[in-house]
């Protein structure tokens, strides 16, 4: 303070919440962000202002190719915590990063607005990387000398690690549901297929299996996981948590509530007639042949039906102005 520091008291307590309410006290053009515990070397922070100057929007300092120094990191985070967050949010992002973690950082104070920080814990590190990337911010990295913290660690390696995991898997529901959804939904698909194709089951040596109950399950469980992953994607764009990509401008251009809710209907009626048929045929002593595949096909249309009609007026609430 006596050098002229302003300080400023957050309420909120966290990582995340300190630094954004930082952010919006700033007043310079340039923000430099960092942990003050004598991790990082403030003394000379040119080179880490400097890209700035060149175009770039976010500069971080990466500690693997500036130098650790020993016991600064402990192996955990070195070789398992930190590679996986890089290899996420690459996946994620598309932006390739070698220390998604580092502390150090600087940015323009113009570009703070766009950024629309959220996170009140450790995960504001991953967040500011992964909205600077679909924000269309160009990224790079300097070299940063990362000394031995002197004083015990706050961080929790599995709370903390779990939170950037939570993060970037609710930043990504294209990922978390949707195809998950959709492999599901094939898998499902197909082992109707094999159900109708060999009624009696699958022989495995002294085993028969019966894939018609595992079909129900699979289609059933990944049309709602992929109806799961829309309603997430058309949230997250309605709230600006996620920028419009080519499937949410489609859906936005042709989607039409009476057309799904149609496509909800028929699929729920012809369950619920192929139930009907099975159950005359049934109860008058008669046989159908794979009645039992048809019987299961016959609920997963019921249920299938069910959960369509339903997201499709959630989606419509949700997106509405």
């Amino acid at each position: 303070m006596s050098a002229g520091a302003r300080v400023v008291t957050e309420q909120r307590r966290g990582y995340g919440s300190a630094y954004i309410r930082g952010f919006a006290e700033a007043r310079g053009e340039v923000i430099v962000m960092g942990d003050s515990d004598d991790t990082y070397d403030f003394s000379n922070l040119s080179s880490l202002i400097e890209p700035l100057g060149a175009g770039y929007d976010l500069v971080l300092g990466n500690r693997f190719r500036g130098g650790l120094e020993p016991d600064a990191m402990p192996w955990a985070h070195r070789y398992l915590g930190t590679p996986v967050i890089n290899f996420l949010i690459r996946l994620f992002s598309g932006v390739r990063i070698g220390d998604s973690q580092s502390g150090l950082r600087a940015f323009r104070r113009a570009a703070q607005p766009a950024l629309q920080l959220r996170s009140a814990g450790m995960e504001l590190a991953s967040e500011m990387i992964v909205r600077a990337a679909r924000t269309g911010m160009r990224i790079t990295e300097v070299p940063t000398r990362y000394y031995a913290r002197q004083a015990p660690s706050k961080l929790s390696t599995v709370r903390d690690g779990w939170r950037h995991l939570r993060f970037l898997l609710l930043a990504a529901p294209d990922f978390l549901f949707v195809l998950p959804g959709l492999l599901l939904t094939v898998l499902g698909l197909a082992t109707f297929a094999i159900s109708f194709l060999s009624p009696t089951g699958v022989t495995l040596r002294s085993l028969t299996w019966q894939p018609v109950f595992a079909g129900a399950i699979f289609l059933a469980i990944g049309v709602n996981s992929a109806l799961l992953g829309v309603i997430a994607k058309i949230h997250a764009c309605s709230r600006g948590l996620l920028p419009e990509d080519a499937w949410v401008r489609i859906y936005r251009r042709y989607f039409r509530l009476e057309w799904v809710l149609l496509l909800a209907v028929v699929l729920f009626v012809g369950g619920g007639i192929v139930d009907a048929v099975l159950f005359a045929v049934w109860t008058s002593g008669g046989r159908v042949e794979s009645g039992l595949q048809l019987a299961a096909l016959a609920q997963t249309l019921l249920i299938v039906g069910a959960e369509l009609g339903m997201s499709a007026f959630l989606v419509v609430a949700i997106d509405s102005p």
